[in-house]
C-alpha cells in the first residue's frame, strides 16, 4: 500500500486527471484496456503489465485519475471557475489555477489508499468503483451540497425533471431493460470469447469518446464491467445479460439517489458496478 513509488505516481496521475478532466481520462482508461486486452495475445505478463498498471494504475485507474478529475471540478465549481462543479468533461488545466491541480493531486493518492486497503482485505466487489464512490462523496461532502443534493420544494428525490437528471435517454426502466440485457449478452460473450473480464469494459469505457464529441451516446461501463465477470465465471451470456440488467437499474438508482440534485459529480456507474459485482462474486 505505502509503495514510495506508487504513492508518488498516484499524485502525478491526480494531477494529469484533473488537468485534463475525469471523462477524457477515464476514455483513455479504456484505451488501455484493450491494449492490455490485444497484448495478452503476446502473454499474461504483456497484458497485467498494461491492464494491471496503466489502465487500472497510477495513470489511468479510476480510483485515481477519473476521481481525482472530478474532486477537482467539484472544488473549482465551489470557486466559481466552472459553471457547474459536476462537470468531469471539461481540461481544468484551462483555469490556470495550480490549486485546482493539487486538488487533483490530493484526491489521486487518496484513491491510491484506499483502493489498496480495500484489496488487502479482499472485499468482494469492485475495490475501484467503491473507491470512486468514496472519493466522489468526500468531495460533495467537502464543497458540495449534500450527499443528496438539494431537492426543491415539492420535488422528490428518486423523480427526474428536465434538469435534474442523469442520462435523459436511459433513464425510464424499458430502456434499461432492453440496455442492459442487450449490451449484457453482447459483453458476455465478448468477454468469453476473448477469455478476458475486463474487454467490454474497455469497450464501453472508450465509446464515452463519442457521447463527449458528438453530444449523445449510451454510458454502459455499468453493464459491460458485471456482464463480462458474470459470463467468465459461469460461461454463460445468459447470466451475462441478467447482471448486465443489474448493473444498468442499480446505475439509475444511484443517479437518482445521489446524482440528479448534487452540484458535484458522485459517479452513477461506479454505483451500478459495486452493486452488480458484488452480487457477482457472492453468487456466480
Amino acid at each position: 500500500m505505502f509503495d514510495m513509488d506508487l504513492l508518488l505516481a498516484a499524485i502525478g496521475g491526480g494531477i494529469f486527471g484533473a488537468a485534463l478532466g475525469g471523462l477524457p481520462t477515464f476514455i483513455f482508461t479504456g484505451l488501455a484496456v484493450l491494449a492490455g486486452v490485444a497484448a495478452s495475445s503476446f502473454g499474461p505478463a504483456e497484458a497485467a503489465a498494461i491492464i494491471d498498471n496503466v489502465a487500472f494504475g497510477p495513470f489511468f485507474g479510476p480510483h485515481i485519475a477519473f476521481s481525482a478529475g472530478a474532486a477537482a471540478a467539484a472544488y473549482a465549481g465551489s470557486r466559481g471557475l466552472i459553471e457547474s462543479g459536476k462537470d468531469v468533461t471539461t481540461p481544468l488545466i484551462k483555469l490556470g489555477d495550480p490549486t485546482v491541480l493539487l486538488v487533483g493531486a490530493a484526491f489521486g493518492i487518496l484513491g491510491h489508499i484506499l483502493n489498496s486497503l480495500w484489496v488487502s482485505l479482499q472485499l468482494p466487489t469492485d475495490t475501484i468503483a467503491l473507491t470512486v464512490i468514496i472519493s466522489n462523496t468526500l468531495a460533495r461532502i467537502l464543497w458540495g451540497n449534500g450527499i443528496t443534493g438539494k431537492v426543491p420544494k415539492g420535488g422528490s428525490l428518486l423523480k427526474t425533471t428536465e434538469t435534474n437528471v442523469w442520462i435523459p435517454q436511459q433513464k425510464d426502466l424499458p430502456m434499461l431493460l432492453v440496455l442492459g440485457a442487450g449490451l449484457g449478452a453482447v459483453s458476455g460473450y465478448t468477454c468469453i470469447a476473448t477469455g478476458n473480464s475486463v474487454t467490454a469494459f474497455g469497450i464501453a469505457a472508450f465509446s464515452l469518446l463519442f457521447s463527449a464529441t458528438l453530444g449523445a451516446g449510451p454510458a454502459w461501463h455499468q453493464i459491460a464491467a458485471p456482464a463480462g465477470l458474470a459470463a467468465i465465471n459461469s460461461g454463460s451470456v445468459v447470466l451475462g445479460a441478467v447482471f448486465g440488467i443489474v448493473g444498468a437499474v442499480a446505475a439509475e438508482l444511484g443517479a437518482r439517489l445521489f446524482y440528479n440534485y448534487g452540484n458535484t459529480h458522485i459517479d452513477p456507474p461506479a454505483i451500478g458496478i459495486v452493486i452488480a459485482t458484488t452480487l457477482v462474486l457472492l453468487f456466480v
